[in-house]
């Protein structure tokens, strides 16, 4: 016990996340399995900055999708030569990249079990032979990026300030007052410059289905669905409760369940 208090004493490991208190969580968990050396970073220019003045670490968590770009850009501009254990809120079907390249994660929201079991694979299976690759990078990227050019972050202007929005923690998208907003999963909503026309190619449509004219949903926030009318389905979402809205239309029915599964 003494001896592997030591080890985990000595290790040196890294955080990259953007979003500050879940960095902070990650990092009180890690310091309660023995961690001490524990650097925080939030983005990929910050990130891309300490790497060029300091040695890697020996082991980095790092979030898929950063503020400012994929975590892969890293990768592409400096060498980082730790073990990588992954965080993410990809969907179960992606996280398949990861699972066929041998690649640890961690699902988001992390669980202090998940992080434990993850801490004592690497601590037990780990060799330098285990670290990330280049050709492993390529693979994750060409599976996990979206090639045609699907959005995986909003940028909206609130006053004078610009907010991030990453595409997990939209609910959905709407069309009201000849406004266009976007509803977050916080409940509150936030206007946006372009149409739902124009937004919906620029969506992934195993994740989002345009229900009617004025409703975008996204399938994560879906929380029940029921018999409506003339043979049409409501959709109950987690936050946005305007009853009107949420009703499937009548052509797209068809269509919705196809999605559904």
């Amino acid at each position: 016990m003494k001896s592997r208090k030591m080890q985990l004493l000595n290790l040196c490991l890294t955080i990259i996340e953007d979003e500050k208190p879940a960095a902070r969580r990650l990092q009180r968990m890690l310091e309660k399995l023995g961690f001490q050396k524990i650097v925080l970073l939030h983005s990929v220019k910050e990130s891309v900055g300490y790497f060029k003045e300091n040695p890697a670490p020996d082991l980095l968590f790092l979030d898929v999708q950063l503020s400012d770009g994929l975590s892969f850009e890293i990768f592409d501009q400096v060498s980082v030569n730790s073990a990588v254990i992954f965080t993410t809120a990809y969907d179960r079907y992606a996280l398949r990249a990861f699972e066929l390249n041998s690649v640890d994660y961690l699902l988001k929201p992390i669980a202090e079990k998940g992080l434990k079991n993850a801490v004592e694979k690497f601590q037990q299976n780990w060799t330098p032979s285990d670290r990330l690759g280049n050709s492993t990078i390529e693979q994750l990227k060409k599976a996990l990026v979206k090639t045609d050019n699907y959005k995986f972050r909003f940028r909206v202007k609130v006053g004078e300030h610009h907010k991030i929005f990453k595409i997990e923690n939209i609910e959905c998208l709407f069309s009201q007052n000849k406004g266009t907003y976007l509803n977050t999963d916080q409940g509150r909503h936030y206007l946006l410059d372009e149409s739902l026309n124009q937004i919906e190619p620029q969506l992934d449509p195993k994740q989002f289905f345009r229900i009617n004219r004025q409703l975008i949903v996204n399938i994560d926030f879906i929380q029940d669905i029921v018999s409506y009318s003339n043979s049409r389905l409501k959709v109950n979402l987690q936050f946005f409760k305007n009853p009107k809205d949420l009703v499937v239309s009548r052509e797209r029915v068809s269509e919705f369940k196809k999605w559904l599964g």
